[in-house]
């Protein structure tokens, strides 16, 4: 946080040091999906060594969500490719809002825009050998979207799991999950309902993304019950797609 002198924003753990919520899917043949782009993505790109991003995928369109759309420039000279964007109807018409630049027929091609594609997410999609299965999750009182890969499913951003997306977690093994901090909030998990959410989808591992200040990683960890653990910068770990 700005400004901030608290134990966790002083921290010498460089797993308390956080950018933005995001990830990045490897498929076993080799294609690379990033999950959002925040404003973060060229730090988070240089640091963990990105070299690579054949297509987006997007929860929502908050600004910690897309403000780094614009970055994604440089995988399309690295690729020699436009790169497909999939969101939900709101998400996309937030894009082209707020990056008109991109889209407008009338803007110069030149000058190193960044060259995306469009695509509504209606239902399940493919990206190479991996299926993408939307989750549709409440962040406060919009809809948004989690997604699940096999046996992995990626819920950030979320203050509630609606009945009817809990059939689509069903045999889910590895989740990441949204937990902001221990106190509630009305568009984000607390640490005790995402503990919640963990007890009734018993999956083998569970990582909670999206923390605030308010939870430093050491001390929150070991707190936490067996198989869940604060996610950190850098983390990877296979799944069963």
């Amino acid at each position: 946080m700005i400004g901030c002198d608290c134990g966790t924003c002083t921290s010498t753990d460089p797993r308390d040091r956080r950018s933005r919520a995001s990830i990045v899917i490897q498929a076993s043949d080799g294609l690379a999906v990033l999950v959002d782009t925040t404003p973060d993505l060229r730090s988070q790109a240089l640091a963990h060594n990105v070299r690579r991003v054949d297509a987006i995928v997007y929860t929502h369109s908050h600004a910690d969500h897309v403000m780094g759309l614009d970055e994604v420039r440089r995988f399309n000279v690295l690729q020699k490719s436009a790169i497909p964007c999939y969101g939900d109807e709101r998400t996309l018409r937030d894009l082209r809002r707020i990056y008109s630049y991109i889209f407008e027929a009338d803007t110069p091609r030149g000058g190193g825009l960044p060259q995306v594609v469009l695509a509504r997410v209606l239902g399940e999609f493919c990206v190479g050998a991996a299926t993408f299965t939307p989750i549709p999750l409440m962040h406060g009182a919009r809809t948004i979207l989690g997604y699940r890969v096999g046996s992995f499913a990626y819920l950030t951003d979320c203050s509630a799991i609606p009945e009817t997306s809990w059939p689509m977690l069903t045999g889910v093994r590895t989740v990441i999950l949204d937990a902001l901090r221990d106190r509630p909030h009305p568009t984000h998990l607390s640490v005790s309902q995402a503990l919640a959410i963990v007890e009734r989808l018993t999956p083998q591992r569970a990582y909670f993304t999206h923390m605030c200040h308010d939870l430093r990683h050491a001390a929150t960890c070991a707190r936490l019950p067996a198989g869940v653990e604060l996610a950190y910068d850098g983390l990877t770990f296979e799944i069963a797609l």
